[in-house]
Formats: C-alpha cells, structure tokens, sequence
C-alpha cells in the first residue's frame, strides 16, 4: 500500500485498504444517476423561475455543485455553515449560524441544499430561520436521509436516498474533515466523532 504521513498521520490512496472504509452504501454511478433525476425534478418544478439554492457548508458542497449542473434553469448559489452543539449521535437542537447568506431571500425562490437529514433538529431550525426572512417559497433538497432517525418533521421535497442508520462518509460527508472526497458513500468502520 503507498502510504505518506502527514501531520495527521498516515495518508493512503483510495484504491488501497483504508482499514476504516466500511462497505458501499451508495455507489458513484447511483449518485450521479439520482442526482440526474433530482437535477430534472428540480427544473420541471421550477419552471421559468430562477432558484436560489443554499448549500448548508461543509458536508453539502460537493453534491450542491453536482446538482447545479444538473438543473436546466438560471440558478444562484449562497452557503450557510451551522454548528450543532452535542456529540455527532446525540443532537442537543442548540444550534448556531457561524457563516449567514448573503443574498436577500426576500420573494426568491429557495431551495436547501442539505447533504443528510439524521434528527432534523438542524434543518428544522434553519428552515424557521430561512422561512422568517420571507422567501415567495422553500423547499428541502437532501442527498441523503437516515431511515427512523428524524425527532422532528417537515416536508423534504426532494429526497436522493433512504439509508439505515449509519454513520457514512464520502461524497461530501467526513469524519474530522477526512473522507469528503471519497466519490461514493460508504459506512465509517471507526467510532463515530464526539
């Protein structure tokens, strides 16, 4: 296996054993498939309008700029960053905006980019947020949604896939800021980050 160190620690080639990468949850000719479909949906719904599209940052930037490209219609891009308080298992619903918008939502139509719903607790308080500022409409866009995990409940218009209840990487999702570039997603063997 090629191996380099970092002030990380070791680093490995993808395409060599990583005794952390659990098996594939979803492949890359899924997403890109799914994100197609969404791309599609997205451009039939919004039809002669001209979306603004949210991307919560980090986990949500390379699915957001997938679907972009797949959408046949004008669209501008803002991101938010949030930060839950609480373990990555345990979401305490305290949440805060470390990066706000910088676009005006007044009258646009906007639609959250999220890379996955676990508890909701997050979404649900950004979309409060979002909803006060007074957009004409709101729509949920997520890659990804933990099957029974959701504590609170709101229309997700948009869905790419149903998963269990993993902890997964890749495609965007990391653990302390590793594995986001992986091009599929996969389940995350180590524990999960406190």
């Amino acid at each position: 296996m090629t191996e380099t160190v970092n002030q990380h620690g070791p680093v490995t080639e993808w395409g060599e054993k990583d005794n952390l990468l659990g098996p594939v949850v979803v492949s890359a000719e899924e997403i890109a498939k799914r994100v197609a479909e969404l791309g599609a949906a997205i451009s039939s719904d919004y039809a002669g309008r001209a979306p603004l599209l949210v991307g919560v940052l980090k986990g949500a930037f390379v699915f957001l700029a997938d679907l972009a490209r797949r959408i046949d219609l004008p669209v501008e891009m803002d991101f938010m960053a949030v930060s839950s308080y609480g373990t990555a298992t345990k979401t305490s619903g305290v949440v805060r905006i470390v990066k706000d918008l910088d676009i005006d939502l007044t009258e646009r139509d906007v639609i959250v980019v999220e890379d996955i719903v676990d508890s909701g607790l997050t979404l649900s308080y950004l979309r409060k947020s979002l909803l006060a500022r007074s957009p004409a409409s709101l729509s949920i866009c997520t890659l990804l949604k933990k099957h029974g995990q959701q504590r609170v409940t709101f229309q997700l218009e948009y869905v790419g896939f149903e998963i269990p209840p993993h902890f997964v990487i890749g495609y965007g999702l990391d653990v302390a800021e590793r594995y986001r570039n992986l091009p599929d997603l996969r389940i995350y063997l180590g524990s999960e980050p406190e």
